[in-house]
């Protein structure tokens, strides 16, 4: 007979804490603990399992699989695919961080829409595709069979951005620009790939006159002929002399390489002082595209 518990009393026969985690523990000897998860309600989820009971509804609410989805899913995703992500989840578990996955509707969703709607259309799509998501991995792991209640929910209808951006307004926000942005909006430019891809450029990757680039989005390996142009820009900021010694091909001032904020911050700044009227895109190849039409 085991011991008798010093705490945690409201806890199940063989589910025990060690530390931070929880662990289920063999009724016979020799007692073997089996880790079961760091999170309370997962903890309860997996024990329900093993000792072949019904699991505690606490265990199947959309903040516990959301919890799991942050765990194992976000590792697999690109740096701004996960941020944007932590501000679609603080919206979702506002409102359905308390319910069981099983409780939640197609009606449910609907109102969620049309209540995120009201200010934020194209928001409310990205926080349903996010819903979806999670929920199709609820029901791969096993905590629910339902159908997605996403399914059949329509939308909000988007349309693209058509601002024509010229080529004066173009070279006016380089003509404001830090060094570093110039940098990445001609390798932009000349290359047609994401700020994000740009950024990750080391000079490695460069060779038998090629540029070689793995895409964060789509993981497609590409290689880009290395003429004309694209030679020069690349020539002029390897020349450039650097303070510290980094693999990277667009580095700042002093030596570091140039993260994503740091160019959108400089490129905002720039778009400031250049006096021009077109909002900042989303991302620089937003920009390069527009600008790719006035040629």
């Amino acid at each position: 007979m085991g011991r008798r518990r010093q705490s945690n009393f409201d806890d199940p026969p063989r589910f025990h804490r060690k530390g931070k985690a929880w662990y289920h523990v063999s009724g016979s000897a020799p007692r073997i603990w089996t880790k079961l998860s760091n999170e309370r309600a997962e903890a309860l989820r997996l024990w329900a399992q093993l000792e072949g009971n019904k699991e505690d509804d606490s265990s199947k609410l959309f903040s516990v699989i959301a919890s799991r989805y942050v765990r194992e899913i976000y590792p697999s995703k690109a740096i701004r695919t996960r941020k944007d992500n932590d501000k679609e989840l603080v919206n979702l578990l506002k409102v359905f961080g308390h319910m069981p996955i099983d409780a939640i509707m197609p009606m449910h969703i609907r109102q969620y829409m049309d209540l995120r709607g009201q200010t934020a259309k194209v928001r409310a799509n990205r926080e349903k595709a996010l819903f979806s998501h999670i929920f199709n991995k609820a029901r791969e792991w096993g905590y629910t069979a339902s159908q997605n209640p996403c399914q059949g929910v329509k939308g909000f209808k988007e349309t693209g951005r058509t601002r024509y951006v010229t080529d004066s307004e173009f070279d006016l926000v380089k003509a404001h620009a830090h060094f570093t942005v110039i940098d990445a909006m001609d390798m932009a430019l000349l290359t047609g790939q994401r700020p994000a891809d740009i950024l990750k450029i080391k000079c490695t990757d460069i060779r038998d006159g090629a540029l070689w680039i793995v895409q964060n989005k789509t993981g497609a390996r590409i290689g880009i002929e290395i003429t004309g142009e694209l030679a020069a820009v690349i020539a002029r900021i390897s020349e450039r002399p650097r303070r510290a010694i980094s693999p990277f091909l667009i580095q700042d001032e002093n030596g570091q390489p140039l993260t994503y904020f740091a160019l959108r911050s400089r490129f905002d700044k720039a778009r400031e002082l250049a006096k021009v009227s077109f909002e900042p895109p989303r991302e620089l190849r937003r920009l390069i595209s527009l600008r790719g039409l006035s040629n």
